[in-house]
């Protein structure tokens, strides 16, 4: 059995030059007027560059822009659930004339992540962009705010990708690429692949999805988050390591890759649940887990919004499918792990704790129950909160 195709039907499209192609764009690259992108468009930028987003050649034009939002599509028909844009102030972008190049440099140290020809400059509507993606104009959900907060003018055009953005030198081998995780996959001899996504340490439940799916799938790739998150979220070399042991003492061997991409958090729930699965795609995955609240924060989607909006796509929108599955918790009356469909028995009988809730009690100190995290991981994770103390 072959891995899934990427999206697209073609060939992955990464569009990170290497050698004297690379060598010479940077070159270049001095000679060019400069704009620093945002953390969110440096994260779509290295995964424009790995083939992540395959096939995207650069940042959406206004048709595409508009198709995704309204339709999830692109103008030419292929289905897209959000948009990947670049924005620009009204200044930078009136000193930017269509047709000339840019490079792109790095949020945080300026440094040349990639050059583009600018073949279009638009303005956008931000609520539209906002009510369609992400179901609100509250200013209180993250995503909104990056969103409203962003430059007035949209710049789209075709981008040549020169650097993956210190992501490699920080993350090492936990930094994948598609043709990385494929050339595993391959080597494993695994075609049903299932993607767990995560942007936190892995308790229980998580546990419990990752080997429901090895029921059913040659193994599972554990995608962790390596961009920006939350104030308040454990870092991802923390995950890493409490991942790596949880996977090391409670699972069988070859039955899980561990990777992670560079983007960061949306929060867009059902929407990113299908961006979600749409570059898992890119990366080899045949199937997607998708649990309860899949991207969302606070309550602004339904626990399982992100399971329904898989039901209207059209057929052959993805070849990447979801894996479904309800709400898991440890229960006293069954005696292990069960979920919604599984379990007969109350809420009293039932310990469900949240990732807000175990993080909130790992920095006050307090007890966990081995029910809800393994040992483990426990002891990574307070080693960590101690430190925070130390500070």
């Amino acid at each position: 059995m072959a891995l899934v195709d990427p999206h697209g039907g073609g060939d992955l499209l990464p569009l990170l030059l290497e050698g004297d192609a690379l060598a010479l764009e940077r070159q270049r690259a001095t000679t060019l007027p400069a704009l620093r992108v945002s953390s969110r468009e440096k994260g779509d930028l290295i995964m424009l560059g790995i083939g992540g987003f395959t096939p995207l050649q650069g940042f959406m034009s206004h048709a595409d822009w508009n198709g995704v939002c309204d339709d999830m599509k692109l103008a030419n028909g292929l289905f897209w659930p959000i948009p990947i844009t670049l924005s620009a102030t009204t200044g930078e972008a009136d000193a930017i004339e269509t047709g000339s190049e840019i490079a792109l440099t790095d949020p945080d140290d300026g440094t040349v992540l990639a050059t583009m020809r600018v073949t279009e400059k638009y303005v956008i509507d931000k609520l539209q962009e906002c009510s369609k993606v992400f179901r609100t104009t509250d200013w209180e959900h993250p995503g909104v705010r990056l969103v409203m907060r962003q430059g007035d003018v949209n710049l789209a055009g075709p981008v040549r990708v020169l650097s993956t953005g210190g992501f490699p030198e920080k993350y090492g081998e936990l930094f994948k690429t598609p043709k990385q995780t494929r050339a595993l996959f391959t080597a494993l001899g695994w075609s049903r692949i299932a993607a767990f996504q995560t942007r936190n340490p892995m308790h229980r439940s998580h546990e419990y999805l990752a080997k429901v799916a090895i029921e059913t799938c040659d193994g599972v790739l554990i995608h962790s988050l390596l961009g920006n998150l939350k104030p308040g979220d454990i870092p991802a070399e923390v995950r890493a390591e409490a991942i790596g042991t949880l996977v090391d003492q409670y699972f069988v061997q070859n039955t899980i890759v561990q990777a992670g991409y560079p983007l960061d958090m949306r929060y867009a729930g059902p929407r990113e649940a299908l961006l979600h699965a749409l570059f898992r795609q890119n990366y080899g995955c045949s199937h997607q887990i998708v649990g309860r609240d899949h991207a969302g924060v606070g309550s602004y989607y339904g626990p399982f919004d992100a399971h329904h909006i898989f039901d209207k796509l059209p057929p052959g929108a993805l070849q990447t499918q979801p894996l479904k599955i309800d709400v898991a918790f440890w229960c006293y009356k069954c005696g292990g792990m069960a979920s919604g469909r599984t379990c007969p028995h109350t809420d009293a009988d039932r310990l469900q704790v949240s990732g807000t809730q175990l993080r909130k009690s790992l920095s006050e100190g307090l007890d966990v129950p081995p029910e809800f995290s393994r040992p483990e991981v426990l002891a990574i994770l307070r080693k960590y909160y101690a430190s925070l103390d130390v500070k």
